[in-house]
């Protein structure tokens, strides 16, 4: 009996452990964090695609195109929840962010002239623009999340 409840204690505790080594959820009015996430999610979703295409060598010009298409569809979501007061847990945004806008709206606008050449490079169907921009807007998301984004 004595060692059933130690087990049971044990258990309880690693079960109440586990439950406070989840993500901080966002709580506050309208979600912002929570809602630039999913946003970002959805554009690695959107864009992640393309780029396994080229790296498998399987590159399918109209496929890749709908993709772009999709990619650009998404691209806006995320940057209206970057309020002044969205600096949060459970942020992945550096203070960096809120301390730096003019180098946060430079790399923002450097997101959307490399998503605006892929567009471009995939309506042409041209393979060598399309792998040029697509690593391009690939720079452009590693050199934003170098200074904006917590690792």
């Amino acid at each position: 009996m004595r060692q059933i409840l130690k087990f049971s204690i044990l258990a309880l505790s690693t079960a109440i452990l586990l439950a406070g080594c989840g993500e901080v959820e966002d709580t506050r009015p309208g979600q912002p964090v929570k809602h630039r996430q999913t946003a970002f999610k959805e554009i690695v979703k959107a864009f992640e695609p393309m780029g396994v295409m080229l790296r498998d060598g399987r590159y399918d010009a109209d496929k890749f195109l709908r993709q772009a298409e999709n990619l650009m569809s998404k691209r806006e979501a995320p940057w209206s929840y970057f309020g002044a007061d969205t600096n949060y847990p459970p942020t992945k945004a550096t203070p960096e962010v809120w301390k730096q806008p003019e180098a946060f709206e430079k790399n923002r606008q450097a997101f959307f002239t490399a998503t605006d050449a892929l567009l471009l490079a995939a309506q042409s169907k041209d393979k060598a623009a399309v792998e040029k921009t697509y690593d391009a807007v690939h720079e452009a998301c590693k050199t934003c999340h170098k200074q904006f984004k917590e690792r």
